[in-house]
C-alpha cells in the first residue's frame, strides 16, 4: 500500500484543505513494467469524528495494514466541525464532501467511478456523515457504515453532559427545522424505503456505554420499521478507540468489496 499525504485547494471552501489516502500499489512485471495500470480501484471514503482530522484513522488505528490485501483505496478528508453539512455559519462542507472532493479524488487516483465499488464509513460525527452520504445518494454509494454515530441531529442538544446548542445552531440554524430536513437521517432513511434503492446495505454499531447509543437504538428501530437492509451490533463499550479500532475491521469484513483479479 502507497500512503499519500495531500494538500489541495478546495474551490467550493475557498481553502487549502488536505486528505490521507491509501492507494494499493500497482503490480508490476520483474523488470517493472505496471501489470494492472488500467484497473480502477475500489473505493472507501473513512470519515473522522467532531474533534479529529484527515490523521486521525492512521494514528488510532491500523487501518493501512487492515486494507492490505483487500485492494481498497482509503480516503480520509478534513472537514473540520462542520457535521459534513453546509453550515448556517460557516463553509459548505456539504457540497465539498459530496461533490468536490469524489471529483478531486477520481482526478488525482486511479479510483472506480462505480456505484458498486464506492462506499463510505465514519465514527461519531463521521458516521452521521457517512449515513447522510449514502442515504442521499444512494445511488452513488454501495454501502455505508457507522461507528458510535450522531445520528439523531434534532435531539443532540439533549444529550446529557453535553452543551452543543450553540455549536450545532452554527452549524445547523434552527434546530427546530432539522426533522424532515436534508440533515436528518431518518426523513432520508424514509425516502430511501421508499425508492428502488431500499435494499443498500448499512452498518450501524455502538457501545452500550455510549452517550450515543439511545440515537443508534432510535435509528436502528426505525430502520426496522421501514424494512432497511440494517445490519445492527452493539456491545460494552464506550465511546474510544479501543472500540473503533476493533469495529472496523468488522465493517472491512462486512463491506461488499470486489475481489481482484
Amino acid at each position: 500500500m502507497a500512503l499519500f499525504h495531500c494538500n489541495f485547494f478546495s474551490t467550493v471552501l475557498g481553502l487549502s484543505c488536505s486528505m490521507d489516502a491509501i492507494i494499493p500499489e500497482p503490480v508490476l512485471s520483474p523488470d517493472g513494467k505496471i501489470l494492472d495500470g488500467k484497473q480502477k480501484k475500489p473505493v472507501l471514503y473513512l470519515l473522522h469524528g467532531y474533534s479529529d482530522d484527515h490523521t486521525i484513522w492512521q494514528r488510532r488505528t491500523s487501518i493501512e495494514r487492515y486494507v492490505r490485501d483487500l485492494n481498497l483505496a482509503v480516503i480520509m478528508p478534513a472537514v473540520d466541525r462542520s457535521f459534513y453539512t453546509d453550515m448556517a455559519r460557516g463553509k459548505n462542507y456539504w457540497t465539498f464532501i459530496s461533490e468536490e472532493l469524489p471529483t478531486l479524488v477520481r482526478a488525482f487516483f486511479p479510483i472506480s467511478t462505480a456505484r458498486k465499488d464506492t462506499f463510505v464509513a465514519g465514527l461519531s460525527m463521521g458516521g452521521y456523515g457517512a449515513l447522510k452520504l449514502a442515504l442521499t445518494y444512494p445511488d452513488r454509494y454501495a454501502a455505508a457504515a457507522s461507528l458510535s454515530g450522531a445520528l439523531d441531529i434534532s435531539q443532540i442538544i439533549q444529550v446529557p453532559g453535553r452543551d452543543w446548542r450553540n455549536e450545532m445552531k452554527s452549524i445547523f440554524g434552527d434546530l427546530k427545522k432539522v426533522e424532515g430536513g436534508p440533515n436528518d437521517l431518518f426523513a432520508l432513511a424514509t425516502n430511501v424505503a421508499h425508492s428502488k434503492w431500499n435494499k443498500i446495505p448499512l452498518f450501524v454499531c455502538c457501545g452500550t456505554e455510549d452517550f450515543l447509543i439511545d440515537a443508534n437504538h432510535r435509528f436502528r428501530d426505525q430502520a426496522r420499521i421501514l424494512d432497511l437492509n440494517l445490519t445492527y451490533e452493539e456491545e460494552p463499550a464506550v465511546h474510544d478507540w479501543a472500540y473503533w479500532d476493533q469495529k472496523i475491521q468488522r465493517v472491512l469484513e462486512w463491506l461488499p468489496i470486489r475481489k481482484s483479479k
